[in-house]
């Protein structure tokens, strides 16, 4: 059991400070991503672009017609949707961590990211699609949608969801799925097809599009308003069952409810750029050290604060060893684990069993 949060104490940041800090982040870092590159563009130009492009306008004769194409074409769609991954596993995170109270949660421990990766490599490996498409991301959206079921089915009892429960489900669905994922890599006789595998469950967002970006939008703003409208009853929920309930919180209720909210965050999010760890775990400590542990202040400083973190991440997967390109996991395995090693030694108070 978990006593308190991992982080450690230090002075807070004015919550409008803290959410203006981390927009500009999030536009400097936009800016950023969209401008360095094979070609690179200036910022002026980048932004001519974008505006042009939004408000439907001529463009300027000053633009060149090849960096039109690069901005609205290539990169753009690429950062938003690196923003909306971001974004919606940092709350992912958010919700996963308040619904078992337990710090060290992340969307991936429901065993989701896991059908979603069976189902995608499946997808790859043998051309099997969902819902009669051979599509990469609707297969791994149906897979993890499964393995959400499943979770449910098991981590429940007569109509009960308990926190351990549903991690010690979680993890063991996990575990399966991932084996079965292990197995069909080794079926395949293709290298080219077992590097894309390999690519995809690393993450990925080379594959975007605007065409992707709806789905994101809808589950992120759905999400964003569902849990800063029962962010009271989270901070309530995260002082015990006991307590929330004596506040009028129907915990079984609202832990459904965040299961169901982490468990579809994550299936859309994994389903357009694969396995990206790290985000879900550590943007939401993040938040908490900026702006203390009310859910009504992290929720909105984690979303802004994950999208900017993913965009960073996703450009130096692009131009550290250009132009080849890894993985964007890799990148934020790299940045994100020696973050919680920091968090875990100076926290004060560490995990009790």
């Amino acid at each position: 059991m978990v006593d308190k949060s991992l982080s450690p104490k230090i002075s807070r940041t004015p919550f409008r400070i803290a959410v203006l800090g981390c927009l500009v982040l999030l536009l400097v870092a936009f800016t950023i991503s969209v401008s360095w590159g094979a070609v690179a563009i200036p910022f002026t130009d980048v932004w001519a672009i974008l505006i042009r492009k939004i408000l439907h306008l001529e463009s300027a004769s000053n633009l060149d017609p090849t960096h039109i194409d690069i901005v609205w074409t290539l990169r753009a769609p690429r950062v938003v949707l690196a923003a909306m991954v971001g974004s919606g596993l940092s709350l992912a995170g958010v919700a996963a961590q308040a619904m078992v109270r337990n710090p060290l949660a992340d969307p991936y421990v429901l065993g989701v990211s896991a059908g979603a990766s069976v189902a995608a490599v499946a997808s790859i490996l043998f051309g099997l699609g969902a819902f009669g498409l051979t599509s990469t991301s609707s297969s791994a959206f149906a897979g993890a949608v499964l393995a959400m079921l499943l979770v449910i089915l098991f981590g429940q009892r007569r109509g009960v969801i308990a926190p351990l429960r549903l991690i010690l489900a979680g993890v063991a669905i996990g575990h399966l799925l991932a084996g079965i994922t292990s197995f069909l890599v080794l079926q395949a006789d293709d290298a080219q097809q077992v590097f894309g595998v390999l690519f995809w469950l690393e993450g990925s967002l080379a594959r975007s599009n605007w065409n992707f970006l709806l789905l994101p939008v809808v589950a992120i703003l759905a999400s964003w308003v569902t849990l800063f409208a029962d962010g009271h009853k989270l901070n309530a929920l995260l002082v015990g069952d006991e307590t929330a309930s004596s506040l009028g919180v129907n915990v079984n209720y609202l832990r459904g409810r965040l299961l169901i909210i982490t468990a579809l965050l994550t299936a859309v999010m994994v389903s357009l750029s694969g396995i990206i760890g790290f985000v879900g775990l550590v943007v939401p400590h993040i938040a908490r050290l900026l702006v203390g542990s009310d859910h009504r202040r992290v929720i909105p400083v984690a979303a802004i604060f994950g999208a900017a973190f993913l965009i960073l991440a996703d450009a130096i997967a692009r131009l550290l060893l250009a132009p080849i390109e890894i993985p964007v996991g890799i990148v934020t395995g790299i940045f994100g684990a020696p973050f919680f090693l920091w968090l875990l030694w100076r926290a004060e108070n560490l995990v009790r069993v």
